[in-house]
């Protein structure tokens, strides 16, 4: 898993909130467990007409915003069914970190197993970072995830709180493979152990 320090980076504004992982990605796409080859179906219903072409209004179809790696958005992200594909799909635009006030359990957790920062705020601070997002690709938000930072644009500074283990797992890059095999001495020394106790096993 990519290790996940400091990002500075254009924002998407997605001020809706309740927005639901069938929104995400469609249950109908949901037939591949590979993470990658998502991202084309990613918001489908509101990046796509019926006829498969773009709708220029949607953000994430307009030049300013096609290579952001941030999304600001509303309560309750994520909510809905609990499919690893949503931040899989994500992940496959670009998007490394989501700013919310809230998010749907689940999909909070599925962010960080993939090296998505989701980062929580109050509704005021995300208002001033949403507004950031609206001025396009001249306007950056700053991440700090050692600092637990995030900066404006024009230089202000929103503090925000993350599970200890869970942040040295995202600096670290490590999935739970990865904290696994952080492991692997005292497996390998048990299990050695374990045959020349147990040789009939």
């Amino acid at each position: 898993m990519e290790k996940f320090t400091n990002l500075t980076g254009v924002a998407a504004p997605m001020p809706l909130v309740n927005i639901d992982t069938d929104m995400i990605i469609p249950k109908q796409f949901l037939k591949t467990v590979q993470r990658t080859g998502l991202v084309k179906n990613l918001f489908d219903e509101m990046r796509y007409d019926d006829q498969g072409n773009e709708i220029p209004d949607f953000v994430l179809n307009q030049p300013a915003y096609r290579q952001a790696q941030i999304l600001v958005t509303g309560e309750n992200f994520g909510c809905g069914s609990s499919r690893e594909h949503a931040p899989w799909a994500l992940a496959d635009f670009g998007i490394r970190a989501i700013i919310a006030p809230s998010y749907a359990d689940i999909f909070y957790n599925n962010c960080f197993k993939n090296g998505m920062l989701p980062i929580v705020l109050p509704q005021d601070q995300v208002d001033v970072l949403m507004e950031d997002a609206r001025k396009g690709e001249n306007a950056r938000i700053a991440i700090d995830l050692e600092s637990q930072t995030v900066t404006s644009a024009d230089g202000q500074v929103f503090a925000f709180q993350i599970d200890p283990f869970t942040k040295h797992c995202l600096l670290n890059g490590l999935d739970d493979v990865g904290l696994t095999l952080e492991k692997v001495s005292a497996i390998d020394a048990f299990e050695n152990a374990a045959a020349q106790a147990r040789p009939w096993i």
